[in-house]
C-alpha cells in the first residue's frame, strides 16, 4: 500500500470516485470549521507495530500489562520492567510512518485538520509531518530520572543500563523511566486539557485506529457530540460510538484514508 497516499497528494486520482463513506467524509471535512483526529494503536499497525488487544495478536495477549507496564511494577523491580520495555523501545524506534500517518499530515497541510490527539507513544505522527500532535500517553522520545529529573533522548537510553538490566541515571544513580504513561499513572495534565478543549470545539472528530475503550481518552468523542460536533470512526472492530458516527469505515486504515483524500 506504500505510495497510495503520495499519489493522491499530486491529484492524479482526485477525480476517481470513492466509496460512499469516503465521499461523505470528504464532504464533512470540507464543511467543518474545526476537525480533530483521535488516533489509537490501529493507525500504527500498518507500520508493523502490533496493537494491544486483538485476540491472538495483541501485546497483552502475550504478557500481563500489570506485570510489565504498571508504575508499581517499575518501582518494585526496574530491571524486570526494562526487560520488557527495553526491547519495546528498540522496536518502536526502528519503525517508520505509514500512509495513514501521512494522510493525516496531508489533511493538516491542506488546512482540513487542526490537530492530532494520539494515544500512541511511537512519535510516528510527527515523523510523518504532522505539526500539532497532542500525546496524551506520553512518548518514547525521552526517558527521565525519577530522582533528579534528568532527561535522556531515546538514542541515549541504551547506554544507561547496568549489569542487572536497569537503566540508571549517570548523574545521581536514580532509576530512569521512559516518559510514557504507565498503568496506574495520571495522564499529563496539560495534554489532556488541550485534548479536551479541542474536542469541545470540534465540528468533526476523526477517530482513527482506536477501539475507544480506554478512558479518559475514550470520553473525548462524547465531548465533541455534546458540543454539537460529529464523529467519523475509521477502525476495524466495533466501538461504543458506532451508532453515533456520521460516517463509519471499517476497512484497512490506509486504504480508507487514501479513499477520503482521493474524494477531496
Amino acid at each position: 500500500m506504500a505510495g497510495q497516499v503520495a499519489n493522491t497528494h499530486g491529484g492524479s486520482s482526485a477525480s476517481r470516485p470513492g466509496p460512499p463513506a469516503a465521499e461523505r467524509l470528504a464532504g464533512l471535512l470540507r464543511d467543518s470549521g474545526c476537525t480533530v483526529a483521535l488516533t489509537g494503536a490501529g493507525v500504527s499497525v500498518p507500520s508493523g507495530i502490533p496493537d494491544f488487544r486483538t485476540p491472538g495478536e495483541g501485546i497483552w495477549e502475550k504478557v500481563d500489562p500489570m506485570e510489565v507496564a504498571h508504575i508499581d511494577a517499575f518501582r518494585r523491580d526496574p530491571a524486570r520492567f526494562w526487560g520488557f520495555y527495553r526491547q519495546r523501545l528498540r522496536m518502536l524506534g526502528e519503525k517508520e510512518p505509514n500512509d495513514a500517518h501521512r494522510a493525516l499530515a496531508e489533511l493538516e497541510r491542506r488546512g482540513l485538520l487542526e490537530a492530532v490527539i494520539t494515544q500512541n507513544i511511537d512519535t510516528l505522527h510527527q515523523r510523518a509531518g504532522s505539526e500539532r500532535v497532542i500525546e496524551v500517553h506520553g512518548s518514547i522520545r525521552t526517558s527521565s530520572c525519577q530522582s533528579c529529573g534528568a532527561a535522556f533522548r531515546l538514542e541515549a537510553v541504551e547506554d544507561l543500563f547496568d549489569e542487572g538490566g536497569a537503566a540508571i541515571c549517570p548523574q545521581c544513580g536514580g532509576d530512569v523511566k521512559p516518559d510514557v504513561v504507565l498503568f496506574g499513572e495520571l495522564l499529563p495534565a496539560d495534554a489532556i486539557a488541550e485534548a479536551e478543549a479541542l474536542a469541545d470545539r470540534a465540528d468533526l472528530m476523526l477517530c482513527v485506529g482506536s477501539s475507544l475503550e480506554v478512558y479518559p481518552v475514550a470520553g473525548l468523542p462524547s465531548v465533541t457530540l455534546r458540543g454539537g460536533g460529529r464523529l467519523a470512526v475509521i477502525t476495524r472492530g466495533p466501538t461504543p460510538f458506532d451508532s453515533d458516527a456520521a460516517v463509519r469505515m471499517d476497512g484497512d486504515v490506509v486504504a480508507d484514508l487514501d479513499a477520503v483524500l482521493a474524494a477531496l
